[in-house]
Formats: C-alpha cells, sequence, structure tokens
C-alpha cells in the first residue's frame, strides 16, 4: 500500500467564491479594457464582502461596477439555494459589500509599462509547472479524481438546490501500491473517498451518502480496474450533518485553494496565487507558461514526469531562471540541465510574449473567462490555451 491524496473544492465553496469574485473583476476589466492592471483581493465572512486591493484601469470603477460583479458571480454560483434558510445559506442580496480598492502605485507601474508593447514582471517570484504520464490530460491521477466527482456533485446539487448546497469538498486517495509504481506513474485503484457536501436539513444522513455513492458511481470516468465500490472506503459528511454553509459557516479569502488549483500536492506550488491577478503578475501568466512547457515534455515522450520552475525579478521581461527536473524518468540521453537551457534559448517567457500566445489580455466567452478557471481548476482542462500543444514538433525532435 502506497496511499496518495488530493482534494477539490466547488465553485460555492467561501475560497472559491472569494476566487471567482476576484476574476470576475479581472474579466470585466480586461474585457472593457486589455492594459488594465489589477490586483484585487476578495474577503467573506458571513453577509460580509470585502474587496480590497489596486487597480490601473481606463474603465470608470465605482462601488456599484464592483457590488454588480459580487451579486452577478454568487448567482452564477448558484447562491442562493432554494431549500435552505438565510441562516443556513448565502442570499447575495442581504450582503454588505465594503470596497477599498486604490489604484496602483506608481512605483509599480514604472516597472511593469515598458516602452512599446513590452511588459516588466509585475513582481518577483518563482512558479512551477508539471505534467505526469498517468492520464491522458498529463495531470495526476487523484487530483482529476477529486475534481470529477466534485464536478459531479455540484451539478447535481445546481440542479436539486432543495437536495444538495453548492458548498462541497472532495478527497481522493489513490492507492500506487508501491513507490515504485509512484514515480513510475502507475496507479492503482482508488482507496478511499472523502465528501463533505451541504444539504437540507430533512434529509437523513444514510440518504445523503446512498445518493453521493450513487451520483459517483454512474458519473464518474474512473479508468479501468480504479474503482471497485466494495473495497474503496467511504467518509461521507463524517461529522453527521452539513447544512449550515457557504460563508454562512466559515470565511473566504481569495488564494487559499493553491493547491487544489494546481497539482493536488503532486508537484511543488510557487509563492502565490493566481485569482486576482492580472497577465503581468507572472504568477498568473509563468504559471500557465511552465505548465505548458511541462505538457510538451512528457507529451513528446522526453520524461514520464516533469517539473518546470521558472523565477523573475520585479520589472525585468525574460525569467531570470528556467530549469526542469524530469524526476527521474528522462527517457532519453538529453541531460535535464540541457534541456533547461534549449527551452530557455528557444522561448521569450516575457509576461509579454506570454500574453500575446494564450489571449490572457482577452478573457471571452468564446475564449475562456478567468472566473471559470477560478471556479475549475488553473490547469488540466484542454480547453484553456495554455493547455494547447501547439509545439510538439519541436520537443519531439529533441530526442534525436
Amino acid at each position: 500500500m502506497y496511499l496518495f491524496a488530493s482534494e477539490a473544492v466547488s465553485a460555492g465553496h467561501p475560497d472559491k467564491c472569494a476566487d471567482i469574485i476576484a476574476d470576475s473583476i479581472v474579466d470585466a476589466l480586461l474585457q472593457q479594457d486589455p492594459e488594465a492592471k489589477v490586483a484585487t483581493e476578495v474577503m467573506l465572512s458571513g453577509k460580509h464582502v470585502i474587496i480590497g486591493g489596486e487597480v490601473k484601469t481606463k474603465v470608470h470603477v465605482n462601488h456599484e461596477f464592483y457590488s454588480k460583479i459580487v451579486q452577478d458571480a454568487f448567482m452564477k454560483i448558484g447562491y442562493p439555494e432554494s431549500g435552505f434558510t438565510s441562516e443556513e445559506t448565502l442570499d447575495p442580496k442581504e450582503c454588505d459589500i465594503s470596497v477599498f480598492v486604490s489604484k496602483q502605485s506608481p512605483d509599480i507601474t514604472m516597472g511593469v509599462v515598458k516602452k512599446g508593447r513590452e511588459i516588466g514582471a509585475g513582481d518577483q517570484g518563482l512558479m512551477f509547472g508539471y505534467a505526469t504520464s498517468e492520464r491522458d490530460d498529463f495531470m495526476p491521477t487523484a487530483l482529476m479524481y477529486a475534481r470529477e466527482i466534485r464536478d459531479v456533485l455540484y451539478a447535481y446539487a445546481k440542479m436539486h438546490p432543495k437536495i444538495f448546497g453548492v458548498d462541497l469538498k472532495t478527497q481522493v486517495l489513490m492507492d500506487y501500491g508501491t513507490k515504485a509504481n509512484f514515480d513510475a506513474c502507475k496507479p492503482l485503484f482508488v482507496s478511499k473517498i472523502v465528501v463533505a457536501i451541504s444539504h437540507n436539513k430533512d434529509i437523513p444522513i444514510a440518504q445523503v451518502q446512498a445518493l453521493v455513492k450513487k451520483l459517483i458511481r454512474e458519473n464518474v470516468g474512473f479508468a479501468k480496474g480504479h474503482y471497485d465500490e466494495e473495497k474503496i472506503t467511504f467518509y461521507i459528511n463524517n461529522t453527521g450533518r452539513f447544512v449550515v454553509h457557504g460563508p454562512i459557516a466559515d470565511s473566504g479569502l481569495t488564494g487559499r485553494k493553491v493547491v487544489c488549483d494546481t497539482y493536488g500536492g503532486y508537484a511543488p506550488i510557487g509563492g502565490g496565487s493566481q485569482s486576482s491577478k492580472d497577465y503581468s503578475k507572472v504568477d498568473r501568466s509563468a504559471l500557465y507558461a511552465s505548465r505548458w512547457i511541462a505538457k510538451h515534455i512528457v507529451a513528446a515522450g522526453l520524461a514520464k514526469k516533469a517539473l518546470v520552475q521558472m523565477s523573475y525579478v520585479i520589472a525585468e521581461p525574460k525569467p531570470i531562471s528556467l530549469s526542469v527536473d524530469t524526476l527521474g524518468t528522462s527517457l532519453t540521453i538529453l541531460t535535464d540541465e540541457a534541456l533547461s537551457e534549449k527551452i530557455f534559448e528557444k522561448f521569450e517567457l516575457t509576461p509579454r510574449w506570454i500574453t500575446d500566445k494564450f489571449s490572457l489580455d482577452k478573457p471571452s466567452v468564446d475564449n475562456f473567462l478567468y472566473a471559470d478557471v477560478a471556479a475549475n481548476g488553473q490547469v488540466g482542462y484542454e480547453n484553456y490555451p495554455w493547455e494547447k500543444m501547439d509545439m510538439l514538433e519541436w520537443f519531439e525532435h529533441l530526442k534525436q
């Protein structure tokens, strides 16, 4: 037995609500002003919503602007659910919204805004990209199963608001059998599943548990041999009751779910979150670029796993370092040092280059919305521009 656990949270989780509101602000500003600079943090506590931070934009922003974004975000998430009282769930109409947003410091602006279209890094920092051959999407197995279970239960909750609330968490423990299997990207089966899902107070816990198992059994796309319900230990609403939920029950804050947003603990994370930030903040743009590189390395057959680190200094466009670690799974004679050097020489990896490549300044329904990325996860979905494998041929030639 060698277990590894990853978790996921729904859009209705208080921390995710904060991320989604913050990224809805990013979407709204960039759609009207592609050069806007945004860093707005959100805190939720009870029926209070606090928005702080700074922006630099041509868009006229006031309390009404932010209030509408908050209301629309909560409605899209699924609050309030009809099966709960105002003491059990959040009613957006009852929210007290406080806004403390100032203009971006000119000391930061002078380092970010360069001549022409160039962008200096909005801050110093380090970012990690990761990919594994465990699945066709090059993502870790336990994390993606946790996300799939989350999505199935969340979709059901939105369709049946008198049964479940939209605040839920999932966790999956994969058994790899041995550390050698873990290193070789060979998960064996699901060992344990943990679910906490808000529910109507009149529904008995046994009914909640049976329904959750049924939804997982019938809707999650487990690989062959990974799911045997008779052998899995389930922990569903382990306290026995989860009625009061959302920000009413627990505070929410942007940036607190960076592990399930990225690689579920299978890889390191950088020093900052992605949500609430525009593309000049390398916490966001460089994470996407590093994932894009790592995914290409594994997809090209250069290694079974790849961990890519990039680092930046404020005001400098080019990263000051890039390193590739194939974690002992290299499939070529090319060393990690040589691979790092070739990638660093090939791609500019400036915030402007990354922004243009992935259209990070153009969030839209047809392309992507940062609020949707915040809800689902920052990496791992093929419809994201930074998940496209458009340079696979170049990476494949490195095997020669």
